[in-house]
């Protein structure tokens, strides 16, 4: 069958939006949308917007929490299949907290746009939406515990303890990785391998999010008043969760984002095992989720090298030479066998200076 039959049956317009949607709200997850085929692209596409409308909801720190939690429990019986709420009804409910034309980003153009995303997805094939829906109602309700169990904080969310932590990424990632298995084992796939992928599945999310997390601390803390490194672990080098980019406190603090970045490796070879288990049909391919896996080992690498880095402007990412490289090498024939030796060599250094010094 021709990739063009392969495409799901939906208004080509909207479709067309949605994929230009994800270019905007994410480049990272951009990259994985771009390099799977039809129809899996399309499927992950849908699937990730609606993830990404209650994430924007969740770290709206202009949203009361007792207001976020309802906007999420409304949004959350959007998704179930046995309720009446639709998506207007979700958009009419978070009107008010909508910002001014003049200032909308592309994340609340999404939220805005529910209805549309909503009746897209709602357009794939049934069994690509009995994949997406239970994780992704896992993923919002989650959210929606969490702003609730935090509603009494001075500030944004303020996670206390290594635990709440894990719980925290397992709800905004963990799911998704659950997600993304439910989609590439829709077909018939073996028992053992069915169970292997999803013994590393939350693992390859965990990966990701704790690696957001550990590079974004200033960001998170200046733009969403969030704090996700734990007071505990903070309260152990005498850092206030409140004052945690404060200059007086830098090389505490450093020793947290240390501490989470080394905990995100901790995941690197559940990761690993994931990718070289996943199938690869309905358009989803290696390179899809071989990319932010291993732009994940370089953002380590940097995190581990300068870790106070995260805790200002200057922030913490690899350079743009290093994710065209990686990209290129995965576009072009990167196999699940040299997945290791790519892993050991981004650790090392910096990808794009490895192939130049080998050519």
């Amino acid at each position: 069958m021709s990739q063009q039959d392969n495409r799901p049956r939906v208004d080509r317009d909207d479709l067309r939006w949605c994929h230009e949607s994800v270019q905007g709200v994410s480049r990272t997850f951009a990259l994985t949308v771009d390099v799977l085929d039809e129809p899996m692209s399309s499927y992950i596409c849908l699937g990730y917007l609606v993830c990404r409308i209650a994430d924007t909801v969740e770290d709206a720190g202009h949203i009361p929490p007792a207001d976020q939690a309802d906007l999420l429990r409304t949004y959350d019986a959007v998704l179930d299949p046995e309720s009446d709420t639709d998506a207007t009804a979700f958009v009419t409910a978070v009107e008010p907290y909508l910002p001014d034309e003049d200032a909308m980003t592309d994340d609340w153009a999404v939220v805005h746009d529910a209805p549309r995303v909503i009746g897209t997805f709602q357009d794939l094939p049934a069994d690509v939406q009995a994949a997406v829906v239970p994780p992704a109602r896992e993923l919002v309700s989650g959210m929606a515990e969490f702003v609730e169990r935090h509603d009494d904080d001075d500030g944004g969310l303020r996670i206390q303890t290594r635990g709440e932590l894990e719980e925290y990424c397992y709800y905004a990632a963990g799911t998704v990785g659950n997600l993304i298995t439910n989609l590439v084992t829709r077909h018939e796939v073996s028992a053992d391998r069915s169970r292997q992928l999803y013994d590393t599945a939350e693992e390859f999310g965990l990966l990701l999010q704790l690696v957001n997390i550990s590079k974004d601390v200033y960001d998170d803390y200046t733009a969403e008043d969030n704090v996700y490194l734990p007071a505990e672990w903070l309260h152990e080098e005498g850092v206030p969760q409140d004052g945690v980019i404060d200059d007086t406190h830098e090389s505490g603090a450093a020793s947290v984002v240390r501490r989470t970045a080394e905990f995100a490796g901790s995941f690197l070879d559940d990761a690993q095992t994931y990718l070289e288990t996943v199938p690869l049909r309905d358009g989803n391919t290696l390179a899809a989720w071989a990319i932010p896996f291993l732009l994940a080992v370089g953002t380590l690498r940097e995190l581990l090298t300068r870790p106070e880095d995260a805790l200002s402007s200057t922030g913490v990412k690899i350079s743009r030479q290093e994710v065209l490289a990686v990209v290129a090498e995965m576009r072009g024939g990167g196999s699940r066998e040299s997945l290791d030796e790519l892993r050991r060599e981004i650790t090392a250094g910096p990808y794009h200076r490895a192939v130049s010094t080998s050519d």
